[in-house]
């Protein structure tokens, strides 16, 4: 290579530094890119970080909203279906309240965390209206037993609507000793009572023993079934304690227990 005059060195020289002095002033473009914040780096990586949204939030930190199930239908207030709900049970008790019993009842339907359904006479609402209070107020139904337990087949028409328009009021009429016809199924359906009988009698108005009622109430028990019993009328002591011990082996086998829609 030839070498330059001796004149030119002094410039070239110059301008050499001249360049150096101009690049070391300016910064270059691969140290601000390498400067650059974190959160500015690409979010292809296995590394990167959420992006932001509009209103500053990490899009992928939002609360998934869980999906609201909707409630279960409830059946229907007058739903007589009673064989359609599964294994149901509808304990029914006549010709309370009576101040000994009716509590006594009450506590063993707490106990098995049973509803019942109680037919109600209505000369013992009048000496006990706070236990139908009560009854309802555990959320059991009351029906209509008539004023005065005749029976409505003896009895003239007048007198029959006099026995049911002085009962209790409801949605349901169990007329004494089930005794019913024709004429008293039409007063019934005129004052918009529907006529409650049962599937299965215990007859522990007889008192039969413990035993016997239990029994009574074990081999009727079937879904949709209703059970007759009493918690007026007499000494119940052997009800209260076959109740309990019935619902005790029922519950087990899968049972629960509603009041009529009454």
């Amino acid at each position: 290579m030839t070498k330059p005059p001796g004149k030119l060195l002094p410039l070239v020289a110059a301008l050499l530094c001249g360049a150096v002095l101009a690049q070391a002033a300016s910064p270059s473009k691969h140290s601000s890119a390498s400067a650059k914040p974190a959160a500015h780096a690409s979010s292809h990586g296995l590394l990167s970080t959420s992006t932001t949204s509009k209103r500053g939030e990490p899009s992928s930190t939002k609360p998934t909203q869980p999906a609201v199930k909707p409630p279960a239908p409830k059946p229907p207030v007058d739903d007589w279906n009673l064989t359609g709900h599964g294994k149901v049970l509808y304990l029914t008790f006549d010709d309370g309240p009576q101040h000994e019993w009716t509590p006594k009842i009450l506590q063993v339907l707490r106990k098995h965390n049973a509803q019942a359904t109680f037919f109600v006479i209505g000369i013992q609402v009048a000496q006990f209206p706070e236990l139908v209070t009560a009854e309802r107020a555990a959320g059991h139904h009351v029906g209509n037993h008539t004023y005065d337990h005749k029976t409505l087949t003896r009895l003239p028409d007048a007198k029959v609507r006099q026995e049911i328009s002085q009962g209790i009021a409801s949605k349901c009429l169990r007329p004494p000793e089930g005794a019913t016809n024709a004429k008293i199924q039409a007063i019934a359906a005129a004052d918009h009572l529907h006529e409650v009988l049962w599937d299965v009698d215990t007859k522990d108005w007889e008192k039969p023993g413990t035993a016997h009622i239990e029994h009574a109430i074990m081999s009727g028990a079937r879904p949709g079934a209703i059970i007759l019993m009493h918690d007026g009328g007499g000494n119940r002591s052997q009800t209260v304690a076959a109740l309990d011990s019935a619902l005790t082996k029922l519950t087990k086998l899968g049972y629960t227990y509603r009041s009529l829609p009454c």
